[in-house]
């Protein structure tokens, strides 16, 4: 197959981790439609994170477990090439770790995946596919990661100690853990770096955390229990889905506040707003469906057939 070409300015792809399908969905933004399904070759990707060019994709394999409960212990990473359709080479993390959310570092270029059952981030050089280290994170089920733009700052949800660990990315270690509630999922950050956002799994709020002073800010009331969350490239806009309701929630970040929320289809999970930010799209895990949201509008522009359990959200192409 050729070497994928944009269509033009915004066009790209948009990748779907398919956890049903143990397969990673390559979908045409410009038409709304999956041109491909790549099989994985391992049981269960969640997450997908494409390279900066937009030719390779890495899908951490976690294993058909949820968070903190009994099943398998993935311990390896599939490298995707997204013109070929095909897993290229296979990271093997050398034990069970259920490697979760991959994420690269603006700073040098490192790609840095949770490891829950480490209790950390392992740092992986893409260019050899070889681990060069780790980050303690201090806590159990570290699932969830952001990183700062200028990439010496990481945050990762803890689910079930419902806390946030501060990284210091560049000496890897801990700096704090913020207590948040009884259980917390998901993490993003603000587009200048001030405020972390984590939802918490006990009430229908979200956690506005100062990432200067370390501490929650204040809450944000939900229309139900939060999950997946991302912000405008504006700054302007927190979009956040909101499973239980089948409904996502926009937030007026300077207002704090809830001012839309958009009926989608069942269990939301993960939100990603493309580069341009003319589109949010929102995976809809139970019913295989992307949704994907106009935020000149707020509205419904389509419903994009995915696959089976999709979840983890990555975009590819122009920047």
């Amino acid at each position: 197959m050729a070497a994928i070409a944009w269509g033009g300015p915004g066009d790209g792809w948009l990748l779907v981790d398919n956890k049903g399908d143990n397969a990673l969905g390559i979908i045409d933004a410009g038409t709304a439609r999956e041109t491909a399904a790549v099989p994985e070759g391992g049981v269960t990707g969640h997450e997908v994170i494409a390279s900066k060019d937009g030719r390779t994709a890495y899908v951490p394999i976690y294993g058909n477990s949820g968070v903190g409960k009994p099943g398998t212990d993935g311990r390896s990473m599939a490298v995707i090439d997204l013109a070929g359709r095909k897993v290229i080479a296979t990271l093997d993390f050398g034990k069970g770790v259920r490697p979760h959310c991959p994420v690269f570092d603006s700073r040098d270029g490192l790609l840095y995946v949770t490891t829950e059952l480490e209790q950390s981030i392992t740092i992986i050089d893409p260019k050899t596919l070889r681990i060069v280290g780790s980050v303690p994170t201090g806590q159990p089920e570290s699932h969830m990661l952001a990183i700062s733009r200028d990439g010496r700052r990481g945050y990762t949800a803890n689910v079930g100690p419902g806390t946030v660990s501060v990284l210091d990315l560049v000496n890897r270690k801990t700096l704090a853990v913020i207590p948040i509630s009884g259980q917390t999922q998901r993490i993003s950050l603000s587009v200048d770096d001030r405020l972390a956002f984590t939802s918490d799994q006990t009430k229908p709020q979200l956690a506005v955390i100062d990432t200067h002073s370390e501490k929650v800010d204040g809450w944000i009331a939900l229309p139900d229990t939060g999950y997946g969350t991302a912000p405008t490239p504006d700054g302007k806009w927190l979009v956040v889905a909101v499973p239980k309701a089948n409904k996502v929630a926009v937030v007026d970040l300077a207002a704090r506040r809830v001012t839309h929320t958009i009926d989608v289809p069942k269990a939301p999970q993960e939100v990603l707003v493309r580069p341009d930010g003319k589109m949010a799209y929102v995976s809809c895990d139970a019913s295989g469906k992307v949704a994907a949201i106009r935020t000149a509008d707020w509205t419904v522009e389509s419903l994009i057939d995915a696959g089976k359990g999709a979840d983890g959200l990555a975009w590819a192409g122009t920047h």
